[in-house]
């Protein structure tokens, strides 16, 4: 049975968006343009430069980086 409800990185989005007033897509965007690759470089990057918390760095990132190697 399924209830439709979000699962994994995606179910981060809506706080994500709420409590630093940015759409996702923003971010993804922001991810892709950056020159770093590595995910923990990515999380460690939003972090420091961007304020956002471990949880919600690696939701992004780990979003992002999927999508770009499509699994």
């Amino acid at each position: 049975m399924t209830t439709g409800a979000v699962k994994g990185p995606a179910s981060y989005f809506p706080s994500i968006e709420k409590k630093y007033g940015r759409p996702v897509a923003e971010w993804t965007n922001l991810i892709r343009s950056s020159p770093l690759t590595k995910h923990m470089e990515l999380v460690s990057w939003l972090k420091t430069e961007h304020g956002l918390g471990h949880g919600h760095a690696n939701a992004l990132v780990a979003h992002t980086l999927a999508e770009d190697t499509g699994k």
